[in-house]
Protein backbone atom coordinates (compact mmCIF):
# COMPACT_ATOMS: atom_id res chain seq x y z
CA UNK A 1 0.00 0.00 0.00
CA UNK A 2 2.77 2.43 0.95
CA UNK A 3 4.65 1.60 -2.27
CA UNK A 4 1.53 2.48 -4.29
CA UNK A 5 1.13 5.80 -2.47
CA UNK A 6 4.81 6.56 -3.04
CA UNK A 7 4.45 5.83 -6.75
CA UNK A 8 1.38 8.10 -6.97
CA UNK A 9 3.22 10.88 -5.15
CA UNK A 10 6.11 10.57 -7.61
CA UNK A 11 3.64 10.65 -10.51
CA UNK A 12 1.88 13.72 -9.12
CA UNK A 13 5.23 15.46 -8.55
CA UNK A 14 6.18 14.78 -12.17
CA UNK A 15 2.85 16.04 -13.51
CA UNK A 16 3.19 19.23 -11.44
CA UNK A 17 6.07 20.52 -13.57
CA UNK A 18 5.46 23.42 -15.93
CA UNK A 19 6.86 21.40 -18.85
CA UNK A 20 4.30 18.63 -18.34
CA UNK A 21 1.46 21.10 -17.90
CA UNK A 22 2.43 22.90 -21.10
CA UNK A 23 2.56 19.58 -23.00
CA UNK A 24 -0.82 18.53 -21.59
CA UNK A 25 -2.40 21.88 -22.48
CA UNK A 26 -0.98 21.80 -26.02
CA UNK A 27 -2.18 18.24 -26.64
CA UNK A 28 -5.67 18.91 -25.26
CA UNK A 29 -6.12 22.13 -27.24
CA UNK A 30 -4.75 20.60 -30.45
CA UNK A 31 -7.03 17.58 -30.08
CA UNK A 32 -10.02 19.83 -29.45
CA UNK A 33 -9.29 22.03 -32.46
CA UNK A 34 -8.52 19.03 -34.69
CA UNK A 35 -11.75 17.32 -33.65
CA UNK A 36 -13.78 20.49 -34.18
CA UNK A 37 -12.29 21.19 -37.62
CA UNK A 38 -12.50 17.53 -38.59
CA UNK A 39 -16.19 17.34 -37.70
CA UNK A 40 -16.94 20.56 -39.58
CA UNK A 41 -15.08 19.41 -42.71
CA UNK A 42 -16.70 15.96 -42.53
CA UNK A 43 -20.19 17.41 -42.16
CA UNK A 44 -19.75 19.97 -44.93
CA UNK A 45 -18.13 17.57 -47.40
CA UNK A 46 -20.59 14.81 -46.52
CA UNK A 47 -23.52 17.15 -47.03
CA UNK A 48 -22.12 18.40 -50.34
CA UNK A 49 -21.49 14.85 -51.53
CA UNK A 50 -25.01 13.76 -50.57
CA UNK A 51 -26.55 16.78 -52.32
CA UNK A 52 -24.64 15.97 -55.50
CA UNK A 53 -25.82 12.35 -55.30
CA UNK A 54 -29.44 13.52 -54.77
CA UNK A 55 -29.31 15.83 -57.76
CA UNK A 56 -27.91 13.05 -59.94
CA UNK A 57 -30.55 10.62 -58.63
CA UNK A 58 -33.39 13.09 -59.34
CA UNK A 59 -32.10 13.69 -62.88
CA UNK A 60 -32.06 9.94 -63.54
CA UNK A 61 -35.48 9.64 -61.87
CA UNK A 62 -36.94 12.11 -64.37
CA UNK A 63 -35.64 9.99 -67.23
CA UNK A 64 -37.07 6.82 -65.69
CA UNK A 65 -40.48 8.49 -65.17
CA UNK A 66 -40.57 9.51 -68.83
CA UNK A 67 -39.65 5.97 -69.88
CA UNK A 68 -42.36 4.56 -67.57
CA UNK A 69 -44.97 6.88 -69.09
CA UNK A 70 -43.86 5.96 -72.62
CA UNK A 71 -43.91 2.27 -71.76
CA UNK A 72 -40.22 1.82 -72.36
CA UNK A 73 -37.94 -0.46 -70.33
CA UNK A 74 -36.97 1.09 -66.99
CA UNK A 75 -33.39 -0.15 -66.76
CA UNK A 76 -31.69 -2.40 -64.22
CA UNK A 77 -31.39 0.33 -61.51
CA UNK A 78 -35.12 1.20 -61.62
CA UNK A 79 -38.10 -0.74 -60.32
CA UNK A 80 -41.71 -0.32 -59.38
CA UNK A 81 -42.30 -0.67 -55.64
CA UNK A 82 -39.02 -2.56 -54.87
CA UNK A 83 -39.04 -4.64 -51.72
CA UNK A 84 -35.99 -2.97 -50.10
CA UNK A 85 -37.23 0.59 -50.65
CA UNK A 86 -36.99 2.63 -47.39
CA UNK A 87 -40.45 2.94 -45.77
CA UNK A 88 -40.23 6.74 -45.60
CA UNK A 89 -39.81 6.97 -49.39
CA UNK A 90 -42.66 4.50 -49.93
CA UNK A 91 -45.01 6.70 -47.88
CA UNK A 92 -43.90 9.80 -49.81
CA UNK A 93 -44.75 8.11 -53.11
CA UNK A 94 -48.15 7.10 -51.75
CA UNK A 95 -48.75 10.76 -50.85
CA UNK A 96 -47.84 11.73 -54.43
CA UNK A 97 -44.48 13.28 -53.52
CA UNK A 98 -40.97 12.82 -54.79
CA UNK A 99 -37.97 12.31 -52.50
CA UNK A 100 -34.48 10.92 -52.01
CA UNK A 101 -32.79 9.08 -49.17
CA UNK A 102 -29.55 7.23 -48.45
CA UNK A 103 -30.14 3.57 -47.89
CA UNK A 104 -28.85 0.13 -48.68
CA UNK A 105 -29.38 -2.36 -51.46
CA UNK A 106 -27.99 -5.69 -50.50
CA UNK A 107 -24.50 -5.06 -49.08
CA UNK A 108 -24.01 -1.74 -50.87
CA UNK A 109 -24.85 1.82 -49.88
CA UNK A 110 -27.09 3.53 -52.45
CA UNK A 111 -28.99 6.76 -52.98
CA UNK A 112 -32.71 6.09 -53.49
CA UNK A 113 -35.02 8.40 -55.45
CA UNK A 114 -38.76 7.81 -55.66
CA UNK A 115 -41.72 9.24 -57.58
CA UNK A 116 -45.45 8.34 -57.56
CA UNK A 117 -46.64 6.14 -60.45
CA UNK A 118 -50.26 4.89 -60.71
CA UNK A 119 -50.67 4.81 -56.93
CA UNK A 120 -47.45 3.01 -56.37
CA UNK A 121 -43.75 3.93 -56.04
CA UNK A 122 -41.41 4.21 -58.97
CA UNK A 123 -37.86 4.09 -57.54
CA UNK A 124 -34.34 4.25 -58.84
CA UNK A 125 -31.08 3.64 -56.97
CA UNK A 126 -27.59 4.96 -57.60
CA UNK A 127 -24.46 3.37 -56.19
CA UNK A 128 -23.09 5.51 -53.33
CA UNK A 129 -20.17 3.23 -52.44
CA UNK A 130 -17.53 5.23 -54.29
CA UNK A 131 -18.72 8.50 -52.80
CA UNK A 132 -18.73 6.96 -49.29
CA UNK A 133 -15.19 5.64 -49.88
CA UNK A 134 -14.04 9.14 -50.86
CA UNK A 135 -15.59 10.51 -47.66
CA UNK A 136 -13.86 7.82 -45.57
CA UNK A 137 -10.55 8.65 -47.26
CA UNK A 138 -11.11 12.28 -46.37
CA UNK A 139 -11.72 11.28 -42.74
CA UNK A 140 -8.47 9.31 -42.67
CA UNK A 141 -6.61 12.23 -44.21
CA UNK A 142 -8.05 14.58 -41.58
CA UNK A 143 -7.05 12.24 -38.75
CA UNK A 144 -3.55 11.71 -40.15
CA UNK A 145 -2.92 15.39 -40.79
CA UNK A 146 -4.29 16.26 -37.34
CA UNK A 147 -1.95 13.75 -35.69
CA UNK A 148 1.05 15.17 -37.57
CA UNK A 149 -0.01 18.73 -36.69
CA UNK A 150 -0.42 17.81 -33.01
CA UNK A 151 2.99 16.15 -32.94
CA UNK A 152 4.74 19.09 -34.60
CA UNK A 153 2.91 21.61 -32.42
CA UNK A 154 3.82 19.60 -29.32
CA UNK A 155 7.51 19.58 -30.30
CA UNK A 156 7.51 23.32 -30.93
CA UNK A 157 5.57 24.00 -27.74
CA UNK A 158 7.84 21.83 -25.62
CA UNK A 159 10.90 23.50 -27.10
CA UNK A 160 9.47 26.91 -26.26
CA UNK A 161 8.41 25.78 -22.77
CA UNK A 162 11.82 24.18 -22.18
CA UNK A 163 13.50 27.55 -22.64
CA UNK A 164 11.30 29.02 -19.92
CA UNK A 165 11.64 26.05 -17.57
CA UNK A 166 15.44 25.96 -17.98
CA UNK A 167 15.65 29.60 -16.97
CA UNK A 168 13.33 28.98 -14.01
CA UNK A 169 15.41 25.96 -12.93
CA UNK A 170 18.56 28.06 -13.11
CA UNK A 171 16.88 30.72 -10.99
CA UNK A 172 15.89 28.05 -8.45
CA UNK A 173 19.45 26.68 -8.36
CA UNK A 174 20.87 30.13 -7.74
CA UNK A 175 18.28 30.70 -4.99
CA UNK A 176 19.39 27.45 -3.31
CA UNK A 177 23.05 28.52 -3.57
CA UNK A 178 22.19 31.84 -1.94
CA UNK A 179 20.28 30.07 0.85
CA UNK A 180 23.37 27.89 1.42
CA UNK A 181 25.52 30.97 1.92
CA UNK A 182 26.88 31.68 -1.57
CA UNK A 183 25.94 35.36 -1.72
CA UNK A 184 28.01 35.89 -4.88
CA UNK A 185 25.67 33.68 -6.90
CA UNK A 186 23.64 35.51 -9.55
CA UNK A 187 21.24 34.40 -12.27
CA UNK A 188 22.34 37.08 -14.78
CA UNK A 189 19.45 36.36 -17.14
CA UNK A 190 20.29 37.89 -20.58
CA UNK A 191 16.78 39.30 -20.95
CA UNK A 192 17.16 41.10 -17.65
CA UNK A 193 20.64 42.47 -18.40
CA UNK A 194 19.69 44.21 -21.67
CA UNK A 195 17.90 47.49 -20.96
CA UNK A 196 16.22 47.67 -24.36
CA UNK A 197 15.20 44.00 -24.40
CA UNK A 198 11.63 43.00 -23.58
CA UNK A 199 11.43 41.25 -20.20
CA UNK A 200 9.29 38.20 -19.66
CA UNK A 201 8.23 36.72 -16.31
CA UNK A 202 11.34 34.49 -15.79
CA UNK A 203 13.58 37.49 -16.47
CA UNK A 204 11.62 39.57 -13.95
CA UNK A 205 11.95 36.81 -11.32
CA UNK A 206 15.68 36.46 -12.03
CA UNK A 207 16.23 40.22 -11.81
CA UNK A 208 14.32 40.39 -8.52
CA UNK A 209 16.38 37.50 -7.11
CA UNK A 210 19.66 39.12 -8.18
CA UNK A 211 18.60 42.42 -6.63
CA UNK A 212 17.62 40.66 -3.41
CA UNK A 213 20.94 38.78 -3.28
CA UNK A 214 22.91 41.97 -3.89
CA UNK A 215 21.00 43.83 -1.18
CA UNK A 216 21.40 40.92 1.24
CA UNK A 217 25.11 40.67 0.49
CA UNK A 218 25.57 44.41 1.06
CA UNK A 219 23.77 44.27 4.40
CA UNK A 220 25.66 41.18 5.58
CA UNK A 221 29.00 42.66 4.54
CA UNK A 222 28.10 45.82 6.42
CA UNK A 223 27.20 43.80 9.52
CA UNK A 224 30.40 41.77 9.25
CA UNK A 225 32.51 44.93 8.96
CA UNK A 226 30.67 46.46 11.89
CA UNK A 227 31.22 43.34 14.03
CA UNK A 228 34.90 43.18 13.08
CA UNK A 229 35.40 46.91 13.72
CA UNK A 230 33.68 46.77 17.10
CA UNK A 231 35.64 43.69 18.18
CA UNK A 232 38.88 45.22 16.97
CA UNK A 233 38.22 48.53 18.75
CA UNK A 234 37.37 46.67 21.97
CA UNK A 235 40.71 44.87 22.06
CA UNK A 236 42.70 47.93 23.06
CA UNK A 237 40.56 49.04 26.05
CA UNK A 238 40.16 45.42 27.14
CA UNK A 239 43.92 44.96 27.10
CA UNK A 240 44.28 48.01 29.31
CA UNK A 241 41.45 46.84 31.52
CA UNK A 242 43.10 43.44 31.87
CA UNK A 243 46.39 45.04 32.86
CA UNK A 244 44.62 47.26 35.37
CA UNK A 245 42.75 44.30 36.86
CA UNK A 246 46.04 42.51 37.45
CA UNK A 247 47.15 45.44 39.66
CA UNK A 248 44.12 45.26 41.94
CA UNK A 249 44.67 43.93 45.47
CA UNK A 250 43.87 40.25 46.00
CA UNK A 251 40.34 39.40 47.00
CA UNK A 252 37.01 38.14 45.78
CA UNK A 253 36.02 41.42 44.04
CA UNK A 254 39.31 41.39 42.13
CA UNK A 255 38.73 37.79 41.03
CA UNK A 256 35.26 38.67 39.81
CA UNK A 257 36.59 41.63 37.80
CA UNK A 258 39.39 39.57 36.30
CA UNK A 259 36.97 36.77 35.41
CA UNK A 260 34.65 39.20 33.64
CA UNK A 261 37.56 40.81 31.80
CA UNK A 262 38.75 37.40 30.60
CA UNK A 263 35.21 36.58 29.45
CA UNK A 264 35.06 39.85 27.53
CA UNK A 265 38.41 39.18 25.89
CA UNK A 266 37.29 35.67 24.85
CA UNK A 267 34.07 37.09 23.44
CA UNK A 268 36.00 39.73 21.49
CA UNK A 269 38.40 37.15 20.05
CA UNK A 270 35.47 34.92 19.11
CA UNK A 271 33.76 37.81 17.32
CA UNK A 272 36.94 38.59 15.39
CA UNK A 273 37.29 34.95 14.40
CA UNK A 274 33.67 34.74 13.27
CA UNK A 275 34.05 37.91 11.21
CA UNK A 276 37.06 36.39 9.43
CA UNK A 277 35.17 33.15 8.83
CA UNK A 278 32.16 35.05 7.46
CA UNK A 279 34.42 37.01 5.14
CA UNK A 280 35.84 33.68 3.86
CA UNK A 281 39.41 34.97 4.08
CA UNK A 282 40.62 32.05 6.20
CA UNK A 283 42.75 29.40 4.46
CA UNK A 284 43.75 26.03 5.88
CA UNK A 285 47.46 25.16 6.28
CA UNK A 286 47.21 21.47 5.45
CA UNK A 287 49.65 18.84 6.59
CA UNK A 288 49.53 15.11 7.35
CA UNK A 289 48.94 14.16 11.00
CA UNK A 290 47.94 10.99 12.89
CA UNK A 291 44.38 11.64 14.00
CA UNK A 292 44.45 9.84 17.38
CA UNK A 293 47.34 11.81 18.97
CA UNK A 294 45.99 15.03 17.46
CA UNK A 295 42.62 14.48 19.17
CA UNK A 296 44.35 13.69 22.49
CA UNK A 297 46.37 16.94 22.31
CA UNK A 298 43.23 18.92 21.51
CA UNK A 299 41.40 17.50 24.54
CA UNK A 300 44.37 18.10 26.87
CA UNK A 301 44.60 21.72 25.66
CA UNK A 302 41.05 22.39 26.89
CA UNK A 303 41.93 21.42 30.47
CA UNK A 304 38.57 19.66 30.71
CA UNK A 305 37.92 16.05 31.64
CA UNK A 306 37.14 13.92 28.60
CA UNK A 307 37.91 10.31 27.73
CA UNK A 308 39.61 9.80 24.36
CA UNK A 309 39.01 6.43 22.71
CA UNK A 310 41.00 5.55 19.61
CA UNK A 311 39.18 2.67 17.90
CA UNK A 312 41.05 2.98 14.60
CA UNK A 313 43.75 5.56 14.01
CA UNK A 314 44.62 6.87 10.55
CA UNK A 315 46.69 9.68 9.08
CA UNK A 316 44.70 12.65 7.84
CA UNK A 317 45.50 15.76 5.85
CA UNK A 318 44.32 18.71 7.90
CA UNK A 319 45.24 21.96 9.63
CA UNK A 320 46.26 20.97 13.16
CA UNK A 321 45.46 24.32 14.76
CA UNK A 322 42.01 24.59 13.22
CA UNK A 323 41.11 20.97 13.97
CA UNK A 324 42.16 21.42 17.59
CA UNK A 325 40.01 24.55 17.69
CA UNK A 326 36.98 22.61 16.45
CA UNK A 327 37.48 19.74 18.91
CA UNK A 328 38.16 22.15 21.78
CA UNK A 329 34.93 24.02 21.12
CA UNK A 330 32.96 20.76 20.89
CA UNK A 331 34.40 19.45 24.17
CA UNK A 332 33.86 22.84 25.85
CA UNK A 333 30.25 22.93 24.64
CA UNK A 334 29.69 19.38 25.94
CA UNK A 335 30.89 20.38 29.42
CA UNK A 336 29.05 23.69 29.37
CA UNK A 337 25.64 22.48 28.24
CA UNK A 338 25.76 18.71 28.80
CA UNK A 339 26.69 16.37 31.63
CA UNK A 340 29.69 14.08 32.10
CA UNK A 341 31.08 11.74 31.13
CA UNK A 342 32.28 13.34 27.89
CA UNK A 343 33.87 10.92 25.43
CA UNK A 344 35.87 11.62 22.27
CA UNK A 345 35.99 8.62 19.94
CA UNK A 346 38.34 8.35 16.94
CA UNK A 347 37.23 5.69 14.46
CA UNK A 348 39.08 6.11 11.18
CA UNK A 349 38.39 9.56 9.72
CA UNK A 350 35.40 10.10 12.06
CA UNK A 351 35.73 11.86 15.42
CA UNK A 352 32.67 11.71 17.71
CA UNK A 353 32.23 13.97 20.73
CA UNK A 354 29.42 12.90 23.05
CA UNK A 355 28.09 13.99 26.41
CA UNK A 356 25.31 12.51 28.53
CA UNK A 357 23.11 15.56 29.04
CA UNK A 358 19.75 16.53 27.59
CA UNK A 359 21.04 16.64 24.01
CA UNK A 360 20.92 19.39 21.42
CA UNK A 361 17.71 21.42 21.15
CA UNK A 362 15.45 20.71 18.21
CA UNK A 363 16.03 24.18 16.77
CA UNK A 364 19.78 23.54 16.54
CA UNK A 365 19.27 20.16 14.89
CA UNK A 366 16.88 21.70 12.36
CA UNK A 367 18.69 24.94 11.52
CA UNK A 368 22.23 24.56 12.86
CA UNK A 369 23.99 26.67 15.52
CA UNK A 370 22.85 30.30 15.76
CA UNK A 371 25.16 32.93 17.21
CA UNK A 372 23.94 34.62 20.40
CA UNK A 373 21.18 32.04 20.67
CA UNK A 374 21.91 29.28 23.12
CA UNK A 375 19.46 27.34 25.26
CA UNK A 376 20.33 27.51 28.95
CA UNK A 377 20.57 24.09 30.47
CA UNK A 378 19.47 23.14 33.96
CA UNK A 379 21.87 24.97 36.20
CA UNK A 380 24.12 25.71 33.21
CA UNK A 381 25.37 29.01 31.88
CA UNK A 382 23.45 30.16 28.82
CA UNK A 383 26.49 31.18 26.76
CA UNK A 384 26.50 33.07 23.48
CA UNK A 385 26.22 30.22 20.98
CA UNK A 386 29.53 31.21 19.38
CA UNK A 387 31.47 28.02 20.12
CA UNK A 388 29.50 25.77 17.77
CA UNK A 389 29.25 28.58 15.20
CA UNK A 390 33.05 28.83 15.13
CA UNK A 391 33.33 25.02 14.99
CA UNK A 392 31.04 24.96 11.93
CA UNK A 393 33.02 27.75 10.26
CA UNK A 394 36.44 26.16 10.91
CA UNK A 395 35.14 22.78 9.74
CA UNK A 396 34.05 24.46 6.50
CA UNK A 397 37.55 25.94 6.06
CA UNK A 398 39.04 22.47 6.59
CA UNK A 399 36.65 20.92 4.08
CA UNK A 400 35.30 18.55 6.71
CA UNK A 401 31.74 17.61 7.63
CA UNK A 402 30.32 18.41 11.07
CA UNK A 403 26.94 16.91 11.99
CA UNK A 404 24.90 17.25 15.18
CA UNK A 405 22.48 14.66 16.55
CA UNK A 406 21.13 13.21 19.78
CA UNK A 407 21.93 9.71 21.02
CA UNK A 408 18.93 7.38 21.43
CA UNK A 409 19.77 6.84 25.12
CA UNK A 410 20.34 10.54 25.77
CA UNK A 411 23.16 12.97 25.19
CA UNK A 412 24.40 15.26 22.43
CA UNK A 413 26.54 13.79 19.64
CA UNK A 414 28.80 15.83 17.34
CA UNK A 415 30.35 13.86 14.47
CA UNK A 416 33.33 15.33 12.59
CA UNK A 417 34.46 13.57 9.40
CA UNK A 418 38.04 14.44 8.38
CA UNK A 419 39.49 13.85 4.93
CA UNK A 420 42.08 11.00 5.13
CA UNK A 421 45.55 11.30 3.68
CA UNK A 422 45.58 10.23 0.01
CA UNK A 423 48.27 7.60 0.62
CA UNK A 424 46.23 6.16 3.49
CA UNK A 425 43.05 6.19 1.45
CA UNK A 426 44.71 4.40 -1.48
CA UNK A 427 46.17 1.80 0.86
Amino acid sequence: MSAGRSARRRLFAWTATLRWKAAFFIVVMCCFLAALLGVLVHVLVGRQTADQAREAALVELNSVVEAYVDGEPLGRNAAVNPSDLPPALRKMAQRGERGTQLGRHGDRQVMWAVAPADGTALAIRQDYTQRAAVLQGLDRAIIGSAAVAIFLTLLVGLYAASGVTRRLHRTAQVARRISNGDLDARVDDPRGLRPGYARDEPAAVAAALDAMAASLQTKLNSEQRFTADVAHELRTPLTGLHAAAELLPPGRPTEMVQERVRAMRRLTEDLLEISRLDAEVERADLDVHPLGPLAERAVRATGLAAEVRVVRDIRVETDQRRLERVLGNLVGNAHKHGRPPVTVTVDGPVITVRDHGDGYPEELLAHGPQRFRSRPGSGKQAGHGLGLTIAIGQARVLGTTLRFSNAPDGGAVAELTVAPDEATAQH
